[in-house]
């Protein structure tokens, strides 16, 4: 009988991983509706645009059917608890309308990092300059005049929230999660831990985020990871100098994956990236990714697109030349053929859809749950067994962390 139990038991193991590596999910940042932060808000096409179709027709034929849009909060509602300006909301809907053609899902992510400029100055949500009100009002606007394109896979609320002191992002959070929900009660909400998402400091930040309530239980919790040693995702210095090894982005992630597991929530890894300056890094990726695919969690590529294509980092190609990070994601997608979506057109000049997508297919969400065997061994050897990061509170790192935001 102990015996029968124990068979049973490996078939439900197994099935239980199987289904979860069957969720996993790679997609890419189009960047540019975020660059030139010091242009707020910037002209159009000149400082900052939104992805062409060009690059979605990219990306579409390497086999991506998730991408995310950033986009700055200055720029879509030009003063607080106002109406969104319809030119800009118009410029996005444009970008999710080409996607939903070509059976591509969004993320719409805010790039804020927890703040809102005014007068050159940014200000901390949940101050007297900024209100919690005042995140929650845009947010519910948002969540309204995107409600009606079923290829929205989730709203990022915002990118890499940080020191933002006695103004909790938990409680942030929240009470952006109840206005989305006022208007939208099918997509996903994507909430970003703290310290810039930082995968490897989640519990010490983020841990609170797990008892954050949405009445529609569609919470995917996002992480950023980065394999360079100042974690910004600049590698300004070289693979050797960075002490890096093949399992650094298992080492990185591995404090986010656990959480997951243990709490038994969603995850996404909104951001990662290695530079083409040296082919140790691709390896690197290749183990997170694998990594990451074996626990059923989805990933999203750093910032690409034609506006970023001379990052090392970015995946779109550089004077046609195709970069050679692509050859290891397209490793864990599978392109498949075009075929156009029929899309309708409204003439409506109120913020509601422009276009109304009929035969899109809502996206597939990571798995509800998720599996964990307490002290299994996660790394090969020599590098095996469990990994506990040591906290990151120096401030040589704060100032690290305080430069990526104001470089960026």
């Amino acid at each position: 009988m102990k015996n029968i139990l124990l068979v049973i038991l490996l078939i439900v193991i197994a099935s239980t991983i199987n289904a979860q590596n069957s969720s996993f999910n790679l997609g890419v940042t189009l960047g540019g509706g975020e660059l030139n932060e010091n242009q707020l808000p910037g002209i159009y096409n000149e400082h900052y645009a939104y992805p062409t179709e060009e690059e979605l027709a990219y990306f579409q034929q390497k086999g991506f059917k998730i991408i995310t849009i950033p986009f700055r909060w200055e720029r879509i509602q030009k003063s607080l608890s106002s109406d969104l300006d319809f030119g800009e909301i118009g410029e996005i809907r444009k970008v999710v309308a080409w996607a939903a053609r070509r059976d591509i899902s969004v993320i719409l992510s805010m790039h804020n990092a927890g703040r809102y400029r005014k007068n050159g100055i940014d200000y901390i949500v949940g101050g007297y300059a900024v209100s919690r009100n005042d995140f929650s009002n845009v947010w519910n606007k948002l969540a309204n005049a995107f409600s009606g394109y079923p290829n929205i896979y989730g709203f990022d609320i915002m990118a890499e929230p940080h020191d933002m002191q006695a103004f909790d992002w938990f409680t942030t959070a929240q009470l952006a999660i109840l206005a989305i929900r006022e208007a939208d009660r099918r997509n996903a909400i994507i909430i970003s831990g703290n310290n810039y998402a930082a995968s490897e400091s989640w519990l010490e930040y983020s841990d609170q985020l797990k008892n954050l309530k949405d009445p529609q239980d569609k919470i995917i919790y996002k992480a950023h990871c980065f394999f360079d040693n100042d974690f910004t995702g600049k590698y300004l210095f070289s693979y050797d100098q960075n002490q890096a090894n093949d399992s650094a982005g298992i080492l990185r992630v591995m404090p986010f994956v656990q959480w997951l597991k243990q709490n038994n929530k969603r995850g996404i890894v909104g951001q990662f990236g290695v530079p083409d300056t040296d082919q140790r890094w691709l390896l690197v990726m290749e183990k997170f990714l694998s990594f990451l695919k074996n626990n059923g969690i989805s990933a999203q590529y750093c910032s690409s697109g034609s506006r970023l294509s001379s990052n090392p980092v970015s995946v779109y190609p550089l004077a046609q030349a195709e970069r050679p990070q692509m050859q290891v994601l397209q490793q864990f997608i599978t392109a498949q053929e075009w075929k156009e979506k029929t899309v309708t057109t409204s003439t409506e000049s109120d913020p509601k859809p422009l276009l109304k997508i009929t035969t899109a297919v809502e996206p597939e969400l990571p798995p509800e749950s998720f599996l964990f065997l307490p002290g299994i061994t996660l790394l090969p050897q020599t590098n095996g067994g469990l990994y506990k990061p040591t906290p990151k509170n120096s401030e040589k790192e704060k100032g690290v962390r305080i430069a990526k935001y104001n470089n960026q």
